[in-house]
């Protein structure tokens, strides 16, 4: 690998954008070749993927990983936002302490592919335009709903009895692309009986990055550590892809993007082909219109 070629996995602060990451990056590496692989709200924290110089090519393939998280609610009251930072929605006290199996219970129930509508204030675009940018001009929509998968979601708070005077439990979730932990949060109040809100975020995990992979801004700009070092493979963002190792007589074809003779062992698509020191050369996919045969979809020129 290049020096200052591959991913770096952020440990995103508080209070920036995902774009605000991604600006600061290119100032530390002094390079114009970075791009984030998904957004993070502004106040969650966590693992942020960022791509920088040859692995900006591969970063589409990035953004559908699977993500996990640790998310705090608090029961009594729901905000316009659906975390701590918007304005407040519906109140109702919290009469008495909720037994913890309750909540496991919920957990349970909410566990597989389930149905969500996107909150006002969010990315997803209707008719072109942002949500969060109707929201801000006082207009509730209807928005498009849409399936995800909750693989794992689980209990954090140790205890039998959640404290009516202290309302707020967290949980871990392991989700599918595009689930909104804010609106999974609203919705396990809504269960128990009480408006809700996702007081704090951290994501954990994005893809095969976790929270022990990440560095932080303030260890890039010590400068105690080149910063290449920080940085991983490009291969390591594409690990879930399926991989075929090819001999040298096929580099010059790869290279140039050449459609090619599918191999016998690989049926799923897309795939990685490499080279024998284990460098991607290009990302294949089977040909839509000729059987047998693979195209390129990204060729990765090795710097």
């Amino acid at each position: 690998m290049s020096a200052r070629q591959g991913i770096l996995a952020l440990k995103k602060p508080a209070g920036m954008t995902s774009h605000d990451c991604v600006a600061k990056i290119r100032r530390i590496f002094s390079t114009k070749k970075v791009g984030h692989t998904g957004t993070l709200d502004p106040e969650v924290t966590g693992v942020l993927p960022i791509c920088i110089g040859r692995a900006t090519k591969i970063a589409e393939y990035m953004s559908d990983y699977g993500k996990e998280y640790i998310g705090e609610v608090t029961l009594g009251f729901s905000t316009e936002t659906e975390d701590a930072h918007g304005e407040k929605v519906e109140e109702k006290q919290v009469e008495k302490d909720i037994p913890f199996s309750a909540i496991k219970d919920i957990l349970q129930s909410l566990q597989g592919e389930i149905e969500q509508v996107p909150p006002m204030y969010s990315a997803v675009k209707v008719n072109g335009k942002k949500l969060y940018e109707y929201a801000r001009q006082g207009l509730t929509i209807e928005r498009p709903k849409r399936n995800v998968t909750i693989h794992e979601l689980e209990l954090m708070t140790d205890g039998n009895l959640l404290s009516k005077e202290q309302p707020v439990f967290s949980f871990r979730v392991r989700c599918s692309k595009g689930t909104y932990v804010r609106t999974l949060a609203v919705e396990i109040g809504a269960k128990l009986g009480y408006p809700a809100h996702m007081s704090s975020l951290i994501r954990t995990a994005s893809g095969p990055f976790s929270i022990e992979d990440c560095v932080t801004f303030e260890e890039l700009e010590s400068g105690e550590t080149p910063l290449e070092e920080y940085l991983f493979p490009l291969e390591k963002g594409i690990s879930h892809f399926p991989k075929w190792t090819v001999t040298e007589d096929l580099l010059f074809k790869i290279r140039n993007g050449s459609v090619l003779e599918a191999p016998n062992d690989l049926v799923e698509s897309p795939f990685g082909v490499y080279n024998e020191e284990g460098k991607c050369l290009a990302i294949y996919e089977n040909h839509p219109s000729k059987p047998g045969l693979i195209k390129p979809v990204k060729v990765l020129a090795i710097d």
